[in-house]
């Protein structure tokens, strides 16, 4: 029997990747990353107002370039034998469609408009619709916000389509319907754009725009309507059915199997989003903790529905049946920042350089500069005395999501140095990570084990022990640095019937761990002090928030 193959796609915020995968091993054929040109020139998206958009064409372009490039070297019996496709992508990142399902950039009177563009899952402009959204939400016999944690967040797929609604006419004329970012490129890939037929991802839709099969889809039509009058019709626009993703949304269009050089008869699985699927390819168990750390983090919990469906999860972002493993309750929760955090610190360090001696030094000292900072941090002793940090730069997703909150670093003197600093923020984004893990053991959910994968797990050994330290855990982290493609490929794996289930393509094709961190017990007495200290001066800093909110809204 030939060896047949599959491609595990990978959109991240910076750039996609693609994975050709030998779907009986998991062994690699080729592999190739494509950096977003006009997201790297920083294009339609302003930082100050946390407004982040990324252009279709980008997607587009990274779609057809990285797929050549993974598959540039393999043999034509490669190329022949591959059966599926299935693509993950950051999330919610939403985009209006017109009747066909092509983006409204891709038109050209919005070519230029951010609003016609994807909403990264990052942008944060639509907070004061979020509140709304939870206020009607609260108010109603049924809790619409009650498999997602209580509280929906800016980052979702409704408070950012309310917002452009109401900011851009244009858009709302032209504006058929909205459409997630893993379900329109996986049904580019199809040649079936059509928002009222594609298939729709359970996992997007349940963690992210309130679709439950108790209410038979999505909230009723009255809900909207008393939200927004704008909202009015959309729903019915929209669907009512999901499907996990071992289902397949279709077959490849020959327009696309054309450009890509592959059989007409590959099979296009149901998309979902990064994080999810990167659980996956990390061989995620029930009451594993897989914690996907990159620019900020997902982190994922499965549990038999039969053990724990009957909980409401409080403060997280989502339960939802069958949106990470089929057959399981598939629970989310996660960081608005961590990567990011250190980014913001670099650069706040190399931004004078590049002013003063040029972009060529800024950018050398850059590449050297947080490993640098990383190893000196590691010298240093932890004590109870030592700087508190809040890792709020990008507003708070979980526990109980608040966009409006800041970051802040208490406890600083003349003494303190960027090491100092750096180890604040390190320890800051560890002791944020440990907020999530108690919720959801308050909450009734264990954690047996914690499981990491993405950028900042494979590649910082100090930010990885430090955050074994705070959770008094050990941590495995997996062998693949590219766990979300692997996971991807995993699904397309069963979606074109290579593999009859998940945890069949899982046994054959998982890469295994290659690391694990142990808490030093000599710290892990202090840091539970510190992190005492963390929580207190998080409270301070809400309250200062909402009393500064209450004091805005009193002077408007």
């Amino acid at each position: 029997m030939k060896n047949k193959y599959v491609i595990g796609i990978d959109y991240g915020t910076d750039s996609v990747r693609a994975l050709v995968v030998n779907a009986h091993t998991g062994e690699t054929a080729g592999t190739s990353v494509f950096e977003y040109p006009r997201w790297k020139a920083g294009k339609y998206c302003d930082p100050a107002v946390s407004r982040f958009r990324q252009h279709p064409l980008d997607y587009l372009e990274g779609l057809e370039s990285s797929v050549a490039g993974a598959l540039k070297n393999v043999d034509a019996e490669v190329r022949q034998n591959i059966t599926g496709i299935s693509i993950d992508t950051t999330g919610s990142t939403p985009v209006a469609v017109n009747r066909n399902g092509t983006p409204l950039a891709l038109l050209t009177e919005f070519a230029e408009n951010p609003n016609g563009m994807f909403i990264l899952w990052k942008d944060h402009t639509a907070n004061a619709e979020a509140e709304e959204i939870n206020e009607l939400a609260h108010s109603l016999e049924t809790d619409y916000t009650k498999y997602v944690g209580g509280i929906y967040s800016s980052e979702w797929f409704w408070s950012k389509i309310l917002k452009t609604l109401r900011i851009d006419e244009k858009v709302r004329e032209k504006a058929f319907s909205w459409v997630e970012h893993c379900d329109w490129i996986s049904a580019e890939l199809t040649g079936n754009t059509d928002p009222l037929t594609m298939r729709r991802s359970r996992c997007a839709a349940g963690h992210k725009a309130l679709w439950h099969s108790e209410y038979g889809g999505l909230p009723p039509e009255a809900f909207f309507a008393t939200l927004d009058p704008l909202l009015t019709g959309l729903r019915e626009r929209l669907f009512s059915e999901t499907e996990t993703s071992d289902k397949p949304m279709g077959t490849i269009s020959s327009l696309w199997a054309e450009k890509l050089g592959i059989p007409s008869d590959v099979v296009i699985g149901v998309g979902a989003f990064d994080c999810h699927m990167g659980a996956v390819g990390a061989l995620i168990e029930p009451y594993s903790l897989c914690k996907v750390i990159g620019t900020s983090t997902c982190d994922m919990l499965v549990a038999p529905n039969e053990e724990i469906g009957h909980l409401l999860i409080n403060g997280i972002c989502g339960q939802v049946d069958g949106s990470i493993v089929p057959g399981m309750l598939g629970m989310e929760a996660g960081q608005s920042g961590f990567g990011d955090i250190y980014a913001w610190f670099a650069k706040l360090i190399t931004t004078p350089v590049s002013d003063l001696l040029g972009e060529e030094t800024a950018r050398q000292l850059s590449d050297k500069l947080l490993p640098h900072l990383a190893k000196q941090a590691s010298l240093l002793p932890v004590t109870e005395n030592d700087i508190i940090a809040i890792d709020w730069w990008n507003g708070r997703r979980t526990p109980d999501a608040n966009h409006t909150l800041k970051g802040a670093i208490l406890g600083l003197n003349l003494a303190s140095d960027s090491a100092h600093v750096f180890k604040a923020l390190v320890e800051a984004t560890a002791f944020g990570s440990r907020n999530i893990a108690d919720r959801f053991r308050s909450e009734g959910v264990p954690i047996n084990e914690v499981i990491a994968i993405g950028g900042v797990a494979k590649k910082s050994t100090f930010v990885m022990q430090t955050l074994s330290d705070v959770l008094n855990m050990p941590i495995k982290v997996a062998s693949s640095d590219q766990a979300c493609a692997l996971g991807a490929a995993m699904f397309a794996a069963v979606a074109s019937g290579v593999h009859p289930t998940l945890q069949d393509a899982q046994k054959a094709m998982s890469s295994g761990f290659d690391a694990e961190y142990h808490p030093r017990p000599e710290v892990v007495e202090v840091y539970e002090k510190l992190y005492q200290k963390y929580l207190r001066a998080g409270d301070f800093v809400e309250h200062e928030t909402k009393a500064r909110k209450v004091m805005d809204l009193k002077t408007a």
